[in-house]
């Protein structure tokens, strides 16, 4: 029996049986479970399961860290097992699911996963253009006469493929969170970056393509979602397949025009401005602040707010100054649970070590969190302190990022001074380490 198919089996029988598992989803490095009756014990039983990296014991849901890669393929053989047992098709299962739908339909956690839903889909598209961009400016560093050739041009026109239809992607996947017709969101999207706005007045007032960036697609596309229900409920059916698309674009563009992209455009140059402002004036002890606060953000969610930021600061400036920072928190992570390695006579703990940190150093820090840092507990403050170490270093320096959805070491390609991120990045590990050596913590017991 291969090793994934013993963990997964193991799983099951710990959590199951399958009428027990109300739900069973992943994210890039977590199986998520919603179960009806849960033991007290179970997170511990899951713990010492090999392969289990660690567990987070949440109100409504159980997620197991797995790790990348191996979320996806859990979920789905999960999945494959509880089908071979019979399932009650409206029960304690579907009574749970309910129940954990009102838990979580608070105004902040619906905002935060709305948000997450618009972008989540997008970053492997941030991720291959981004390294291609960075990758092309350290080629053309060292080879500064090749920037005209064919090949180099259609590169740097690939590099930046996913920010030339942001709005477009962003329009689209927004109008599906919201509820509404996605092709809508997209088609008000490129309405709003159509470069046949330029030239355009109304009222003495210039119009632009693309003002707002995506901030203002998300107020556009939540709008017309919202329109496209109320008119479906007031436009006869028999009228609906062509008045509901019609008067969503034509009242939807209207309001775009003339109140929601000015709105947006000026709550973008807002936040432009108050990030340069931040890290300008306050210089590494902003910086510093930002990477130490950021793992207990990305612990509670928050930090998917921080994207549409990211995505308009690129937008506004070719690089976002905030992402070099927050990368140090997962850096100064890596120097925590370096510390705990040397440190820990738990064989357990080491081999949970080894399978986290690669991935960790890569830029994929949540098995180190729930799986090393956070449940030993002062490692977990060590790791703040390595990430505010290195975080002031990158806002010091002015660090720029041309990508989102990359971090750690592979986001150093994709940087406007690669040494100086590095040498953040050294910082950050070092001074991670350094503090979780200090500051100890109690070995487990295997």
């Amino acid at each position: 029996m291969r090793e994934e198919e013993r963990l997964i089996r193991e799983i099951y029988r710990l959590a199951g049986p399958a009428e027990n598992i109300a739900r069973v989803s992943n994210c890039m490095t977590r199986l998520r479970l919603q179960l009806v009756k849960k033991d007290a014990g179970l997170p511990e039983a899951l713990k010492k399961v090999e392969g289990v990296l660690g567990v987070n014991d949440t109100e409504t849901e159980l997620q197991i860290i797995l790790g990348p890669g191996k979320a996806k393929k859990a979920a789905d053989a999960l999945q494959a097992l509880m089908k071979g047992e019979d399932r009650p098709a409206i029960g304690d299962g579907q009574a749970l699911r309910d129940s954990l739908r009102a838990k979580n339909a608070t105004p902040v956690k619906l905002f935060f996963k709305q948000i997450a839903g618009i972008f989540i889909p997008l970053i492997p598209g941030f991720i291959a253009c981004g390294l291609i961009t960075g990758c092309l400016g350290v080629f053309l560093k060292t080879f500064p006469e090749m920037a005209t050739a064919p090949a180099v041009r259609l590169l740097a026109l690939a590099g930046n493929a996913v920010f030339w239809g942001m709005n477009l992607f962003v329009g689209y996947n927004a109008a599906q969170v919201f509820g509404g017709s996605p092709v809508l969101g997209g088609v008000l999207a490129a309405f709003m970056s159509h470069p046949g706005l330029d030239g355009i007045e109304l009222w003495g007032t210039p119009l632009h393509p693309g003002r707002g960036g995506v901030i203002a697609v998300i107020l556009v596309a939540a709008f017309g979602a919202w329109l496209e229900g109320r008119l479906r409920r007031l436009v006869p059916e028999m009228f609906g397949l062509f008045l509901v698309p019609l008067l969503t674009v034509l009242l939807a563009g209207t309001a775009a025009v003339l109140v929601l992209q000015p709105a947006g455009g000026a709550l973008s140059d807002a936040i432009g401005k108050a990030a340069s402002w931040a890290v300008d004036s306050g210089g590494a002890a902003a910086g510093a602040l930002m990477a130490g606060l950021w793992l207990p953000m990305v612990m509670s969610g928050i930090h998917q707010a921080v994207t549409p930021i990211h995505v308009d600061l690129i937008a506004q400036s070719g690089v976002t100054i905030l992402l070099p920072i927050l990368a140090m928190a997962g850096a100064g992570q890596v120097g925590a649970t370096l510390a705990v390695y040397c440190r820990t006579r738990s064989q357990r703990l080491r081999k949970i070590i080894a399978s986290a940190l690669p991935a960790g150093i890569l830029g994929v820090g949540e098995p180190l969190i729930y799986g090393v840092t956070f449940p030993l507990g002062r490692p977990f403050l060590g790791a703040c302190i390595g990430g505010a170490a290195g975080g002031a270093v990158e806002a010091a320096a002015r660090v720029g990022a041309a990508t989102l959805g990359i971090s750690g070491l592979p986001l150093a390609a994709a940087t406007d001074n690669i040494l100086m991120y590095l040498a953040g990045l050294l910082v950050a590990y070092a001074a991670g380490f350094a503090a979780t050596w200090l500051l100890g913590f109690d070995d487990p017991a295997d």
